[in-house]
């Protein structure tokens, strides 16, 4: 019993090692997406940088100003980074898709009225 313990032990380090050694041969395949190793920026000076602004979303006013805030949503920014890298579209188009997704998972119609059937409106 011993001797399969260690039979399988050793077999084990030596595929690990194997692996660990041609890790250049193989490494490639592995499907890794690009955005799980960026960094999301922490101010707005960083998203800037970042490419999180346009011309219709401009946030120098907001360094201009001496805004304290962390910057925008780090969890809006990443879903914005992930469209924009797997569309490969701007930053505007990226906004635009990211809204329309919210807003389906939030059950509201493209036009801002929510899509329920029970919704009563008096304007």
């Amino acid at each position: 019993m011993g001797y399969m313990l260690y039979s399988i032990s050793f077999l084990f380090l030596i595929l690990a090692t194997a692996l660990y050694l041609g890790r250049n041969r193989w490494t490639h395949l592995v499907p890794i997406p690009d955005y799980v190793y960026n960094r999301l920026p922490s101010s707005f000076s960083n998203d800037i940088e970042a490419g999180f602004t346009s011309g219709d979303f401009d946030l120098h006013t907001n360094v201009a100003a001496g805004d304290s805030r962390r910057g925008l949503d780090q969890r809006g920014k990443w879903e914005v980074q992930k469209i924009m890298k797997s569309r490969k579209i701007g930053f505007d188009e990226a906004r635009r898709v990211y809204m329309e997704q919210s807003f389906a998972n939030n059950n509201i119609g493209l036009d801002g009225r929510p899509r329920d059937p029970k919704f009563v409106s008096f304007s």
